[in-house]
């Protein structure tokens, strides 16, 4: 059985090594993150020509509509193990926030409704499981601003991996309860992001469990390249003309700009010039700050937002961030709590998806960066929302509108028609 496996592994294996974002050297394919020499960063290499001859539009189409349909650009060396359902979520063509907005066309990658837990994050931590699992791991972690924790947990549960979570004491109530509901274990610490981060860098170097974002980090990354892959399959194979996302870590932004140089690159898409347009909330914007002051490099900052999923102060790929977006001539540009919750009512309003905070922010952006031109009203954009808001329910509430109470008579109910009638006229 032992031999069945090694040579099903060499089979689909399509990764080649871990490679040194800065000076290029390359690593075997285990669970280390930081190069020895300039502690640059880690990503994962792969076999593109060896892929070119099995990943093809016809095969593609051929398989399950989940994330693992681009299973070769993907760092597993076999099979899946972890979340077999995730991605391939609705791209939405939005005519009514876009007539709202001001843009010829408009669409929402609505990763809303994602499968187990309502946010993207389900598509990294079912990458880094899967591979965790192939590397002998039985203990899995991360620090978490909310969705990340909640995927971690509920993907644990699901194949039986223990899991810790660690996040800010003060996160919202909703994602606390549904990263407790599936038994893990969740650390509540007393701090921003940033601090938590760096006690479970200390905590992975002590206890050797698998941290999705911190020795697991390249592997766990790589999961966002699906969400592109599926913009440009669902856009019939086409690279939008400007991709709006949201901004924590900034990783995210990268590796949708990655997906589409790897589509482009395996002939799955069209060369085309297109834009990455990076979004943050004013509270917490470090990458917004430094893309508006021409600035290659940001300075942290102590976050304070209600965007709880994107306070982080110290982005680990704000400087890849920075450069996607210069080098496909996007924009970047933040928003206040207000504009944040104003996002969220037009995206409700206007076409029925509830999203959470970052989703405003997203939104919110885009407002502003077709009201300056920086997308033209012409063209065509996608927004990337990230996760549901029913899990941040409290950044809302008192600002979503108000209920009517009337006594059960049909006297009061017309009473009050006539009320909003005049009110409206």
């Amino acid at each position: 059985m032992k031999e069945k496996r090694n040579v099903m592994d060499k089979n689909e294996n399509f990764m080649k090594a871990l490679k040194c974002r800065e000076c290029g050297r390359e690593y075997p394919l285990a669970a280390t993150h930081v190069c020895e020499f300039d502690f640059g960063p880690l990503e994962v290499v792969y076999d593109y020509e060896r892929i070119k001859r099995t990943m093809t539009k016809a095969a593609i189409l051929s398989r399950p509509q989940t994330m693992w349909r681009y299973r070769e650009l993907l760092p597993i060396a076999g099979k899946p193990t972890v979340g077999f359902q995730v991605g391939y979520t609705p791209l939405v063509k939005a005519d009514r926030l876009a007539r709202r907005l001001g843009i010829r066309e408009l669409w929402i990658k609505n990763d809303t409704v994602n499968y187990p837990t309502l946010s993207f994050k389900d598509r990294v931590v079912s990458v880094a499981l899967s591979r965790a699992r192939e590397l002998g791991f039985t203990t899995v972690a991360c620090a978490s601003t909310g969705n990340l924790a909640n995927s971690v947990a509920a993907n644990a549960a699901a194949v039986g991996l223990k899991s810790y979570v660690f996040i800010p004491a003060d996160l919202e109530v909703g994602k606390i309860i549904n990263s407790l509901v599936y038994g893990a274990n969740v650390i509540g610490i007393k701090g921003h992001y940033d601090e938590v981060n760096r006690l479970c860098a200390e905590i992975a170097g002590k206890f050797g469990w698998a941290f999705v974002n911190v020795n697991m980090r390249p592997y766990y990354a790589e999961g966002s390249k699906s969400m592109g892959f599926e913009i440009i399959e669902q856009l019939d194979w086409v690279i939008p003309q400007h991709t709006v996302v949201c901004m924590a870590s900034g990783s995210l932004l990268t590796k949708i700009h990655k997906s589409y140089q790897e589509f482009i690159k395996l002939g799955l898409a069209p060369e085309a010039k297109y834009r990455v347009h990076g979004a943050q909330a004013t509270g917490c914007a470090p990458i917004s700050t430094a893309q508006k002051a021409g600035l290659d490099f940001f300075k942290p900052v102590k976050p304070n937002t209600i965007a709880k999923s994107l306070a982080i102060g110290t982005p680990a790929d704000g400087f890849y961030a920075l450069r996607v977006m210069k080098d496909t001539n996007g924009s970047c540009e933040d928003v206040t709590d207000d504009e944040i919750r104003e996002g969220i009512k037009w995206l409700a309003e206007c076409e029925g998806i509830f999203a959470e905070t970052a989703g405003g922010v997203t939104v919110g952006v885009a407002k502003k960066l077709i009201a300056s031109g920086k997308i033209p009203a012409n063209d065509s954009a996608v927004l990337c929302i990230t996760g549901n808001g029913l899990k941040t329910l409290d950044a809302v509430a008192g600002s979503a509108g108000r209920t009517h109470e009337i006594k059960p008579s049909l006297r009061e109910f017309e009473a009050l028609l006539d009320l909003e009638n005049k009110v409206n006229c």
